[in-house]
């Protein structure tokens, strides 16, 4: 290949599918590195999967995935096999003939990606070792108390060592890329880097070390970014050498990167380094082929979750379920950082402002947040039950009533009523009735919990008063425990859980990206973000009027705490005015945004890191183009004509219900014609962003 040959998107794909003569096409191989490749953590695992097809179809067979082995994952995700590329082949055999265990296979998921698998059982006798070995490079020593840690030394030496055993592999310098995620797979880069292996390195942060800390610890943190002593708040912590791992990982990269701009900043100031490159998290999109089979997904399993009611608060059904409203918060149990203090009080306002305007929408608020539980709770298997119950005395009761109507209208009769029912169809109904009195109320959480007198929502709960009464029009319902479709109480997946609902509610303080919100938005389904996380960032750049999107951005980053409440309750107030013509336009709105959030699109922010990298590593075969990293100007949702369907542009002083009159207010609503104007935006020239310069915190930016 011609030196100094410019570098773009086009030359690259020629290069990956063997167009470059100088240049073997199987020299150029992208090795991604996680702790959750194949094993289920936290968000990273989500990033990872949905973007290997993607990846996969960019660079086929030259795609390999690193992670640790776990048989208990392997057994049902794994099909292994042997690897076709002979110098992997042979840098794997070199491993396992010094003893250590080395797995190779296909990753079932969309994209069947390889993976390569390290067993760090199988290397633990080396730990003394490679940690001596890492002090010496890097100065950054390990406690042996800290298990994760070590675990780290473990897996990102096994990575260095693959890495270099595959470039010795090679004549000349290959042309190798190593993508690093988080700091439990920094190790490997370090060592990469202190060995001067022929690796172009891209190191990722999905969220600061000491971030996340010190917003747990309810720090006013964007407030403080700059004020901060890092070195002494993560010793504090006893997380020193894993902060300094993370550090070391950044500034040893050729390609620094994070997942959202607000991310960006708190990286500067945390870990002393701007990224090069902001790459935003996606999720594969499938498009249903009826236009509206999500709206009617909703109504399905709206249903479900209506059972489910119907039992939970047996004896106190006494509000309409078809104007019942589920909302819905979900995630890690991070109180502060995932913004359920917030929510709470935010709905104790709620409360009060549906009772006083006499509504008679009811909204029941779903927390599905893990926490400690011994099991169910005896009240809710209860209600249950009850339910079920009744069900099977009113299909019999309706059998018997259904045959004695049919024999009447047969004998070409009239049937008299009082007959059809006899006395002992009276008493059964009669006993169902006694059945569903009760003396205490819905309970507040669904399992018991084991420390329930010191659990933050609980506590917040008693605080404000939220108990599920009759006069209440908010009810919670706390289920502490991940959703399964094999649950004997919610027999629901977490995706058609959240297509039940009407919102989900994620009002966080400290969130680097945001899936949660993301997912609800590929799903249809509207939501709440902030603008302190990644998701609420990106939407308010690209959205012209998110709210009209059903993407509602709460305002922590320049207003009070109190202010951003009273905000958010506007937000959920406006949302109980909507009709049901207007929910269902929002939601075909809402749904045609996850064209914004499908890595065909974001996918290319990756790839320019790569070309970055690929420029600063082998510069004499690779150069950037001048015009590389351009911006994402002209990649913005317009503000839809038809905004009244919106609660956010038509707020209403009293409560706002269903009737024949709503439906004049959006006749210019034009479903077709606001589609395909969204279709030619998202179609409209889509470059890459890299992080803009010069854009520094200016001082009092953050308040909240």
């Amino acid at each position: 290949m011609p030196l100094g040959r410019s570098l773009s998107m086009t030359s690259l794909n020629g290069l990956l599918q063997g167009e470059d003569e100088d240049l073997p096409v199987e020299d150029l191989l992208l090795f991604e590195v996680s702790w959750e490749v194949t094993n289920k953590v936290g968000g990273i695992y989500t990033v990872i999967q949905t973007k290997a097809k993607t990846t996969a179809d960019e660079w086929g067979e030259n795609y390999f995935l690193i992670g640790p082995y776990f048989e208990q994952n392997v057994k049902t995700q794994v099909e292994f096999s042997e690897p076709p590329n002979p110098a992997v082949k042979k840098a794997m055999d070199t491993m396992k003939s010094q003893g250590c265990q080395v797995f190779f296979g296909r990753w079932l998921i969309e994209g069947s990606p390889y993976v390569l698998l390290f067993d760090i059982g199988s290397a633990a006798w080396n730990l003394d070792k490679w940690k001596g070995e890492f002090w010496n490079v890097s100065n950054i020593g390990i406690p042996f108390h800290d298990r994760e840690a070590n675990d780290a030394v473990l897996f990102g030496s096994l990575t260095a060592w693959f890495l270099k055993e595959l470039s010795c592999q090679f004549d000349e310098k290959p042309n190798i890329i190593a993508h690093f995620h988080e700091w439990q797979a920094g190790v490997g880069l370090i060592l990469s880097r202190a060995w001067k292996l022929p690796v172009a390195t891209i190191f990722t942060t999905h969220a600061t070390l000491l971030g996340r800390y010190l917003c747990a610890a309810s720090i006013d943190f964007y407030n403080n970014l700059d004020q901060f002593d890092i070195d002494k708040e993560a010793g504090e912590r006893q997380i020193y050498h894993r902060y300094c791992m993370e550090r070391a990982s950044v500034h040893c990269a050729h390609v620094f990167t994070t997942v959202s701009q607000i991310t960006a900043t708190e990286a500067e100031h945390m870990l002393k380094k701007s990224p090069d490159v902001v790459t935003p998290n996606g999720l594969n999109i499938k498009k249903f082929s009826a236009m509206h089979e999500f709206q009617n997904l909703h109504s399905m399993y709206k249903a479900r979750i209506q059972e489910f009611i119907r039992g939970h608060f047996y004896g106190h059904l006494d509000f309409d379920l078809d104007k019942t409203l589920f909302f819905f918060i979900a995630g890690r149990y991070e109180f502060s950082n995932k913004g359920a203090d917030m929510f709470l009080e935010a709905l104790s306002r709620l409360n009060f402002l549906l009772r006083v305007h006499k509504t008679d929408v009811t909204v029941v608020v779903f927390f599905i947040m893990p926490a400690k539980t011994n099991n169910f709770n005896v009240e809710t298997l209860k209600g249950q039950a009850v339910r079920k119950q009744l069900w099977d005395t009113a299909q019999s009761v309706k059998e018997k009533f259904g045959r004695k109507l049919y024999d009447s209208l047969l004998k070409g009769e009239i049937p008299d009523l009082n007959k059809i029912l006899d006395r002992d169809d009276i008493s059964i109904m009669k006993r169902a009735i006694f059945t569903t009195q009760r003396h205490s109320l819905p309970p507040v959480t669904t399992h018991n919990m084991i420390d329930d007198s010191n659990d933050p929502i609980l506590s917040t709960i008693r605080r404000i008063g939220l108990f599920n009464n009759r006069t209440d029009r908010v009810k919670v319902i706390l289920h502490p425990e991940f959703l399964s479709s094999t649950s004997p109480l919610l027999p629901l997946d977490y995706e058609e859980f959240v297509r039940g609902c009407h919102l989900g509610v994620f009002p966080s303080y400290y969130e680097p990206w945001g899936y949660t919100p993301a997912e609800c938005t590929v799903m249809g389904i509207p939501s709440v973000t902030t603008n302190l996380s990644g998701f609420g960032c990106f939407m308010q750049e690209h959205v012209a009027d998110p709210a009209a999107y059903g993407i509602y951005i709460v305002d922590r980053r320049f207003r009070s705490p109190d202010e951003s409440c009273n905000q958010l309750t506007q937000f959920l107030y406006g949302f109980c005015q909507q009709n049901r013509r207007q929910r269902i336009i929002q939601r075909n709105r809402t749904e045609r945004l996850s064209d914004l959030l499908d890595w065909k699109y974001l996918g290319r922010y990756y790839m320019h890191a790569r070309h970055l990298a690929l420029s600063r590593t082998f510069p004499v075969k690779f150069e950037m183009e001048p015009s590389a990293p351009p911006k994402t100007e002209g990649f913005r949702y317009p503000r839809p004509s038809s905004v009244p369907p919106s609660p956010s542009a038509s707020q209403h002083s009293s409560p706002h219900h269903s009737s024949a009159e709503d439906d004049d207010d959006d006749e210019r609503y034009d479903e077709d014609e606001e589609a395909e104007r969204d279709r030619q935006n998202i179609k409209s020239p889509f470059s890459i962003g890299a992080l803009p310069q010069g854009k520094k915190k200016q001082h009092g930016e953050y308040r909240n």
